[in-house]
This record gives C-alpha cells, sequence and structure tokens, in this order.
C-alpha cells in the first residue's frame, strides 16, 4: 500500500486575473511546505499530480472542471476518501470524473452544493512503497 505525501493545496492559488475562469491560469501553493510550488503532472505517469517548479508548471482552465490546456487531462477528486483531505489525480478521458470545482475568492474549492461538500484539502503527490516520493525533493 502506498504511502501518501499531505501536500495541501488548501491556499492554492491562481496566478493571474481570478474574474475570467476561462482564462488558463498557473495553480499554485501559498502555504508551507510547499509554498510556490505549482500544480503539473509528475513526468513519468503523467496520471499523478505533483507540486513542483513554475518553470515546469501547466496551465488550467476551471469551469466547474480544472482542465489542464497543456496536455488536455482533467484534474479529478480519485476515489472515495474519508480522510479530511481528497487525494487527486489527472485523466485523460473525453470528460472529467470531477465537475465540482469553485473558486471561492481565488482558492480553489469543491462546492457546497456538490457530493464532497465545501472541501479546501486536496492530496497533490504520492509515495513509493519505500517511501521516496514520485519527484525529488530537489525538482520541486
Amino acid at each position: 500500500m502506498h504511502s501518501l505525501l499531505h501536500a495541501v493545496l488548501a491556499s492554492a492559488a491562481l496566478v493571474g486575473p481570478v474574474a475570467v475562469w476561462a482564462k488558463a491560469e498557473q495553480i499554485r501553493a501559498v502555504s508551507d511546505p510547499i509554498f510556490h510550488l505549482y500544480l503539473q503532472a509528475y513526468p513519468e505517469d503523467p496520471t499523478i499530480p505533483v507540486m513542483g517548479p513554475e518553470a515546469s508548471s501547466e496551465y488550467y482552465t476551471i469551469a466547474g472542471t480544472i482542465q489542464s490546456t497543456n496536455s488536455s487531462a482533467y484534474l479529478d477528486i480519485a476515489g472515495a476518501d474519508t480522510t479530511s483531505y481528497k487525494t487527486l489525480s489527472f485523466s485523460n478521458g473525453s470528460s472529467a470524473a470531477t465537475s465540482a470545482w469553485a473558486l471561492e475568492g481565488d482558492t480553489i474549492i469543491t462546492s457546497t452544493s456538490s457530493d464532497y461538500g465545501r472541501q479546501l484539502n486536496f492530496l497533490a503527490c504520492q509515495m513509493t512503497d519505500n517511501g521516496e516520493r514520485y519527484a525529488e525533493r530537489e525538482d520541486l
């Protein structure tokens, strides 16, 4: 079983104006321990979302769904976590499995009316069985 690195996007922010959801923006963390790291797909497995440097960050449109303009992948909530945070994954299907995304100011949440309720905490990076992160610390 994989142990999980709790990389919280609780205070994730859009880089740039937030009034226009259809405009592609970067998504970054604004609190420790992942302060100013950006949401992107892990290069060796593009279904795994990780937080990494701005230079390799992706751009996303947010309109109920979150879709990468780099790869067209959708950011989805994976599984039915009963924890206070929700695991994320990228899917490359023709539609998103999660359509509950919303903005609260510049913070990404799941909407109160969704099956998830209002959520602010998401798991952005998974660890291997031996405890190593998929992305090395210096790459983040």
